[in-house]
């Protein structure tokens, strides 16, 4: 099924506007496959991101710009993604003694070990959401959405 019958409109849309309502519409369902993998683990996308990023970390500290620069989604607020985190026990958050305003994040082993559990069901709701999809144009698909950012 083609965009516009997806969205009900009338006629051809330009091929610039179509291709991003394209991106949007799917970006969104995307979106909800990979939320409904999640709901189990009573974990939001944002907040997936945040313990993947930590744990990326290897054992070091992140501070909050770190975790923001890293995010897949700028729209996140991060300070409010980390005090979820913290009252689910999968992060901690260490304040220096020498200097308060320096704060730094750590995955806990409890985030780590819901990461395990987590990263297989992940793994199944991306390879079903990319199912029809050939390796070569998997490629082809993110240069082409690589060249669209920059």
């Amino acid at each position: 099924m083609n965009i516009e019958d997806q969205i009900k409109t009338s006629g051809q849309l330009p091929p610039s506007r179509r291709l991003l309502i394209s991106l949007l519409y799917t970006a969104n369902q995307i979106n909800d496959q990979i939320g409904e993998a999640l709901k189990p683990f009573d974990i939001s996308i944002p907040q997936f991101n945040v313990l993947r990023i930590l744990r990326g970390q290897k054992g070091k500290p992140a501070n909050l710009s770190t975790i923001q620069e890293r995010m897949v989604s700028k729209m996140s607020n991060t300070t409010r993604l980390v005090d979820k985190l913290i009252l689910k026990g999968l992060v901690e958050r260490i304040i220096c003694e020498e200097n308060r305003r320096k704060v730094e994040i750590s995955i806990t082993q409890q985030g780590m070990n819901l990461l395990t559990r987590i990263d297989p069901v992940v793994d199944n709701a991306e390879n079903a959401i990319t199912n029809n999809l050939q390796p070569d144009e998997m490629e082809k698909m993110t240069d082409l959405l690589q060249q669209l950012r920059h």
